[in-house]
């Protein structure tokens, strides 16, 4: 059985201020060994209107509220994500009724994903090098009736993802008509993107 050459070999530690499991799933991709550090940021103390701004200094805080908690050299990976409709910023939903009436607005709407990526190298004794940089990519979705809205919301998966669907959910995939852009973006983790920061980085 092949193997993925390792590309990303830092002598840091690496840490993901995430708990998200696809994030996780996505980063062993080019990343073999890391931490796993769920960020307690309060993610309410942000109220920038601009999506990229939004996304960018949320990964940013995200991965700062790790880095303050650390003692030695490591390299601290934060994101964020949001979808866009109109101008709105959808977060997670905060219930069942908030889920539907997400669903309901992006059916046969095209919306764009905003995932903000902030990279922090953190050196003791020295002043750590921050990359913050983000991720768009316009998704087009069908029209969306009220029966497959309700049977997904029930199966709870909407309820931790922002914009009250995931793309990689056997019901979220099925939404999606048209995808221009970065698939990876959607799920929470731009691959491509990281993996060119991250290589500048040693």
């Amino acid at each position: 059985m092949s193997t993925s050459p390792n590309l990303i070999n830092f002598d840091k530690k690496i840490i993901l201020a995430s708990a998200s499991p696809r994030r996780q799933e996505l980063l062993k991709l080019i990343v073999p060994e890391f931490e796993v550090c769920p960020s307690d940021f309060d993610e309410s103390l942000i109220s920038l209107r601009k999506p990229s701004n939004y996304v960018t200094e949320l990964a940013f805080q995200k991965a700062n509220f790790i880095s303050n908690n650390q003692s030695v050299d490591s390299i601290i990976i934060g994101f964020d994500t949001c979808v866009v409709l109109d101008g709105e910023i959808m977060n997670k939903p905060i219930d069942k009724i908030d889920a539907y009436y997400m669903l309901k607005k992006l059916s046969n709407n095209r919306h764009q994903v905003f995932t903000g990526i902030s990279i922090i190298n953190k050196t003791v004794n020295r002043t750590n090098e921050i990359i913050k940089t983000y991720k768009k990519t316009d998704v087009k979705f069908r029209e969306l009736f009220d029966e497959e809205i309700v049977a997904y919301i029930d199966t709870g998966s909407p309820l931790d993802k922002a914009g009250a669907y995931g793309i990689q959910d056997d019901f979220g995939a099925v939404f999606v008509e048209e995808i221009r852009g970065c698939y990876y973006n959607i799920v929470g983790l731009p691959l491509e993107l990281l993996f060119s920061k991250l290589i500048k980085l040693q």
